[in-house]
């Protein structure tokens, strides 16, 4: 008799309880619960969730209300936490799970160290290079899906394609002194998010190195397409590898199988991109029956004069994919 596994990835867009934040959290949670509500979701993996000052401690107590009433709330929970062990102030990572938690470990230069890179066209010049360093760590969560079966499920946020800082070369937050130095930030970013990319894909062969049978996932929010470097990278395609040796640790976009018109999980001045993905090892592959993309009410942020204030749900779509194990 088969049992699903369905896992989800969902950006909750900076979830968070300010007093004074437009959208409210209780009017976020009044859309978003029922979204989460619909993924019936036995693996629930997240980005963008803030922590909240409670007196001396910082928790997830946003997390927690969006929660309530839902399955999720007495699912098992991991988290990144700072060294001192609490949660980020922003956009931390979460790992919610009907399955228990074997194992957790926060990656971060732990296999990539920190590139160093001297800026060109900051104002005033740099004399040095300095260290280049990913803004979050990743999740790495092992779950045991009982007669034996691990999951091993990696939990990212890439780096956005927004531009990095260029000390001296903004006029503000949206307004660069040269198109120069607003490549040379692009150029960082890049850096970064194909840096984080290097790191997962280590961490996945170490995983094929100890498990070649492994039933591996990595979810989140990529913020590249899965034909871009970063997501290349961590596919690992024989047709870019050349060896066909390393066929059976390529990672597959479980996306593909749905129909390109409806393949997109952010909208931007009105075009889709597939940023959120849920990529597998070809052994869990072989039980996957199918992957659903809830971007039917997807709202695009970017036109002109809009503002988040307008829109109480997140500006990503989740993805769900399903599989039936033996």
């Amino acid at each position: 008799m088969a049992t699903s596994l369905r896992i989800a990835t969902f950006n909750l867009e900076n979830l968070d309880d300010k007093a004074d934040e437009k959208p409210t959290l209780a009017e976020r949670t009044r859309i978003m619960r029922p979204m989460l509500a619909r993924l019936r979701a036995d693996v629930l993996v997240l980005q963008e969730v803030n922590g909240q000052e409670q007196g001396a401690n910082r928790t997830l107590a946003a997390l927690q209300t969006l929660l309530q009433g839902t399955p999720y709330a007495e699912f098992h929970i991991a988290t990144t936490k700072t060294q001192e062990g609490k949660p980020y102030d922003e956009r931390n990572l979460v790992v919610l799970s009907r399955h228990p938690i074997l194992a957790v470990q926060q990656i971060k230069h732990d296999r990539a160290p920190k590139p160093s890179y001297r800026k060109v066209t900051a104002a005033p010049p740099e004399q040095a290079a300095v260290d280049v360093t990913w803004e979050r760590p990743m999740l790495y969560v092992k779950l045991d899906l009982g007669g034996g079966r691990v999951l091993h499920l990696i939990d990212v946020h890439l780096k956005s394609k927004l531009p990095s800082d260029i000390p001296g070369q903004k006029v503000n937050q949206f307004m660069w002194r040269s198109a120069s130095a607003w490549a040379e930030g692009s150029f960082l970013s890049t850096i970064k998010r194909v840096g984080q990319a290097l790191e997962a894909r280590i961490v996945i062969d170490e995983i094929f190195d100890a498990e070649p049978d492994a039933y591996i996932a990595i979810c989140g929010d990529f913020n590249d397409d899965s034909h871009e470097l970063a997501l290349t990278a961590i596919r690992g395609p024989v047709e870019e590898t050349g060896n066909p040796a390393l066929t059976s640790r390529v990672m597959v976009p479980c996306e593909n199988t749905v129909p390109q018109s409806s393949r997109y999980s952010l909208l931007h001045l009105g075009r889709g991109a597939m940023l959120d993905h849920v990529l597998v090892s070809r052994a869990l592959l072989a039980f996957y029956r199918g992957t659903a993309i809830h971007n039917e009410n997807l709202p695009d942020e970017s036109g002109a004069f809009r503002t988040d204030a307008n829109f109480p749900e997140s500006d990503h779509a989740p993805v769900v994919a399903e599989f039936e194990l033996p």
